[in-house]
């Protein structure tokens, strides 16, 4: 590596973000000042010193990767971020756009003329087109198709007809086929007259002269083998393939378990139409996580966090809504026993303790359960016992951190009869979060509805509600 190369690669992302914003704020800081002079070449120098400020933001834009330019704008306020989209070189508008979240993208597709997104889109392979193509505006779109040649377009509309969740939506077109009936020696050949292959390209798809898969060739194997041998004697039979239709989150996993880097997608008659490769399974991933959090949180979209404020509050507000309700039954349970807490002022310093661990208590249920199941590992035949065990984990930390809070409100208030109301009212409410951990998700599920939308919020409401009316229940029952 050179010296360049080196420095490069030891700059962080984080760096060259910041470097980004110190340009911004220099530009800024000089057009005000010239904005505060006066005299006769005050136009000509403060036009000097902003193409000096904009050339040198994007020889620093020029350097980096697509990759890198689309974490910068994310991190960027939209006037910055405009400014930053402004300099970056058309060819490689497209690769940007690809790389940059759904809510960014929308800020940056608004930023551009037709003619702007027709270049850019025409850089692109089908399976790119297809991803973006929902995004753009139809006139663009239709315009886009009709430049495609026939191969192309229908490979854009066929990505199109599948549901962004399924493998079809997916696949790549881009591959290397080879007939199982030549020799090594000739698939070499063949393979030097290529001008590159395709990303990821670790195995070349075997099929027969009606196009269906016979098998798969591994780079590794055909460079290690008798370049005399013919494809049929060291290729692997029994690759592990995908259907169009199949769930493309299930096929995630399964380039997990199996190590996979590219695998070939297939029609109902075994004829290949498309492959898989690792870097879309890793996105897949990634957005799978990051939907789950948000939907965890009752987000209902992935936002800009630079959205506008009404962006942002039509995100929120529906659950924040709901937890409004839930709160106020909280506080109406807290309500039926106000003379309990007026002879026994203990009960209000020690009842949040109780709705506080019970929720965090639920969430850790939640989140394990949830998971669980995106990994299919809940089924009909092992949820009785799965719901044995978390009550069984939730009586025992009842038990011992009910216990050492008793103690706890026994040395404060010197009243045994308190610490042990707080020991059950705490290992009761652990036992309903444990419950509702589970039974949340599972319902959720059976209404056709993503297990962890708004369940962090549901759980909370749950426990914090069960909670007062265990312990002030208890209290009052055997207490006052």
């Amino acid at each position: 590596m050179t010296e360049i190369e080196v420095k490069k690669a030891q700059e962080s992302l984080q760096d060259r973000l910041a470097q980004v914003i110190e340009l911004l704020q220099r530009q800024r800081v000089v057009e005000d000042l010239t904005h505060r002079q006066e005299g006769h070449h005050h136009d000509r120098v403060e036009n000097l010193v902003h193409r000096q400020n904009l050339v040198e933001l994007q020889r620093k834009l020029d350097d980096l990767h697509p990759a890198d330019i689309a974490y910068i704008l994310e991190a960027l306020p939209l006037e910055d971020r405009l400014t930053v989209w402004q300099l970056v070189r058309s060819d490689r508008d497209g690769d940007i756009l690809l790389e940059v979240s759904d809510a960014v993208r929308q800020t940056l597709i608004a930023d551009m003329d037709d003619h702007e997104l027709l270049a850019a889109a025409k850089e692109m392979d089908a399976d790119e087109l297809a991803d973006l193509a929902p995004e753009l505006p139809r006139d663009v779109v239709h315009e886009l198709m009709e430049s495609l040649d026939a191969q192309q377009r229908e490979r854009v509309r066929s990505a199109l007809s599948y549901d962004e969740e399924q493998v079809g939506a997916l696949m790549d077109f881009e591959m290397v086929t080879i007939r199982e009936d030549v020799s090594l020696e000739v698939v070499l050949r063949y393979l030097r007259r290529l001008k590159e292959l395709p990303g990821h390209t670790d195995k070349l798809f075997v099929v027969d002269y009606d196009g269906k898969l016979k098998g798969v060739l591994p780079i590794k194997r055909l460079l290690v083998n008798d370049p005399e041998k013919k494809v049929a004697e060291v290729m692997a039979n029994d690759p592990v393939t995908f259907h169009p239709e199949e769930d493309a989150y299930d096929a995630a996993q399964a380039f997990e378990r199996y190590d996979l880097v590219s695998a070939p997608v297939v029609d109902k008659n075994d004829r290949l139409i498309g492959r898989l490769t690792i870097d879309e399974m890793v996105d897949l991933i990634r957005e799978e996580s990051e939907s789950e959090v948000l939907n965890m949180a009752g987000l209902r979209e992935e936002e800009d966090i630079f959205a506008s404020v009404w962006r942002s509050l039509r995100n929120r507000w529906a659950w924040l809504a709901i937890n409004l309700i839930t709160a106020f039954v909280a506080s109406r349970v807290i309500g039926l026993f106000e003379g309990s807490i007026e002879k026994l002022v203990a009960l209000a310093a020690l009842m949040p303790i109780v709705a506080g661990i019970g929720g965090n208590s639920g969430n850790q249920t939640i989140t394990m359960i949830v998971r669980a199941m995106a990994l299919d590992q809940v089924s009909p035949g092992n949820t009785s016992r799965l719901m044995r065990k978390e009550l069984a984990v939730s009586l025992l930390n009842g038990l011992i951190w009910g216990g050492v809070i008793g103690v706890v409100a026994f040395w404060l208030y010197g009243s045994w009869s308190l610490g042990l109301v707080m020991t059950a009212a705490m290992t009761l409410n652990l036992l309903l979060a444990a419950l509702m951990g589970v039974l949340i998700p599972m319902t959720l599920t059976r209404l056709g509805r993503d297990p962890a939308m708004g369940s962090s919020v549901m759980i909370t409401a749950v426990t914090d509600s069960g909670g007062f009316f265990i312990f002030l229940g208890l209290a009052t029952l055997f207490l006052l």
